[in-house]
């Protein structure tokens, strides 16, 4: 067994907290090879402009692999020399035949790598959480869809309100979840650009001929495919905070569906249950349980996500001059654990709402269980056409109130008060307690969230 450290590597825990496809993207070697990209890419883009000598180039993309790196004198020397970078320029220096090795990490800094190694690991995990992102909004369609029409009761500050469709409820979150993928895929142009800038970000190494060394700089970028940077960035470090608030706010949206399933699964509730096969267990001690764990499991990962974009705003906010390593070393912390624990909310509500248990008959159950309370604002409204609105309120909440304390039927209370009874019959009263006639334009809402899904 592999040691770990932290949850989301561990051998056992691991896949609760982050996807295998997602620790992938910021594993050691992952990293690694991102770095050995960049110098790659800058040594073929040189060579196209002339540089650097086209067969110093090629040598170095050949050497240029992580397989071919010693890893442990790789850790030796950062630790000896407290620098991330210098260690694996000269490795790959030296692993290179001929005078190959003396054009490695030409003009660039450090940063330059660093900076646009990350870039490229933030883009191969942006892919990964929109692809089941998207993913989550066609299961939220299909769901919304298949209960359109299903009675649910609306609830306001934990409490009935008036009634709703199941369908319309979905339609909120789809709605909301539909943002998400509009925000990450406006945002992608402006976060996922490289960097190749030089010390102080000016580009000196190569100014001596400024054309070429634009030119070399749209090469490089486009061959790892990132955008071109205006300027140098190495102290503007918005975009990482940027994704990382998107992400901790798409996380946010996860955790909040993944609540109001738990507080739908609850006993006395138990409108909806999150998938359960049997040998899911519960409980050690108690083998009734069928606890909402993944629900639970999806609000950890929410709050662990949202508790890390303070960090990246800090750096943002915080970095100095024209480069600052301590906002480079809280993002190497930072950006990989909101993208993994957001990846895995993403996913794992997916997977939830895909196969989600839906109770219609508890769902109407509930409805009926304050014996027409739920339509107190139908009944006033229309009593209000006779009497006005302030005296209606005033008549229906006084029988309102002695339904809820006597647990009586409300169209009981308003059939014995003449107030009522003189202006509404028992057949329009009946009529005014019928949940399904009270929805609103539910459906209407929901056709038109799911016809903007089709769009998507």
């Amino acid at each position: 067994m592999t040691a770990s450290s932290h949850v989301i590597d561990s051998a056992f825990l691991g896949d609760l907290f982050g996807a295998a496809k997602l620790r992938a993207v910021f594993a050691d070697t992952y990293q690694l090879q991102c770095w050995l990209d960049f110098e790659a890419a800058l040594a073929r883009a040189e060579a196209a402009e002339g540089v650097i000598p086209q067969t110093a180039a090629d040598e170095i993309t050949r050497i240029a692999r992580a397989e071919r790196i010693d890893l442990a004198a790789l850790r030796q020397g950062v630790n000896f020399t407290g620098h991330p970078l210098i260690s694996l320029v000269r490795q790959l220096a030296e692993l290179c035949e001929g005078d190959a090795g003396g054009y490695v990490h030409w003009g660039a800094t450090t940063q330059d790598v660093t900076d646009t190694g990350l870039m490229l690991q933030a883009q191969a995990a942006y892919h990964i959480i929109l692809a089941d992102l998207r993913d989550l909004a066609a299961a939220l369609a299909a769901l919304a869809g298949t209960e359109r029409d299903t009675l649910q009761a609306g609830r306001t500050h934990g409490q009935h309100a008036t009634p709703i469709t199941f369908g319309f409820k979905v339609a909120v979150w789809l709605d909301e979840t539909l943002r998400h993928v509009e925000r990450l895929e406006q945002a992608a142009p402006r976060v996922f650009v490289g960097e190749f800038a030089g010390a102080s970000t000016t580009l000196a190494s190569l100014s001596e001929d400024p054309e070429r060394a634009l030119r070399v700089q749209a090469r490089l970028m486009a061959d790892l495919g990132l955008g071109v940077p205006v300027i140098g960035w190495h102290a503007a470090r918005d975009r990482f905070a940027e994704l990382g608030l998107l992400l901790a706010l798409l996380a946010g949206t996860c955790g909040k569906i993944a609540h109001e399933v738990i507080l739908l699964q609850k006993s006395e509730v138990m409108e909806l249950e999150e998938p359960h096969h049997h040998g899911k267990v519960g409980s050690s001690t108690m083998p009734h349980k069928r606890n909402p764990m993944g629900c639970e499991g999806i609000m950890a990962l929410s709050r662990l996500a949202r508790s890390l974009a303070p960090a990246l705003l800090e750096s943002a906010a915080t970095a100095e001059h024209e480069r600052d390593w301590a906002a480079v070393h809280t993002e190497w912390a930072a950006l990989p654990e909101i993208c993994i624990t957001t990846g895995a909310a993403v996913s794992q509500m997916r997977d939830i709402i895909r196969g989600l248990h839906v109770y219609r008959d508890r769902m109407v159950a509930n409805i009926d269980a304050l014996h027409g309370l739920i339509l107190s604002e139908a009944v006033m409204l229309a009593l209000g056409e006779h009497v006005g609105r302030q005296v209606a309120h005033d008549i229906v909440y006084e029988a309102a109130m002695t339904a809820f304390e006597q647990r009586r039927p409300l169209a009981d209370l308003l059939l014995a008060d003449s107030r009522v009874s003189q202006h509404l019959t028992a057949t329009e009263i009946a009529e005014l307690l019928r949940p399904e006639a009270y929805t609103g334009l539910a459906g209407l809402f929901t056709d038109r969230v799911l016809a903007a899904a089709r769009k998507d």
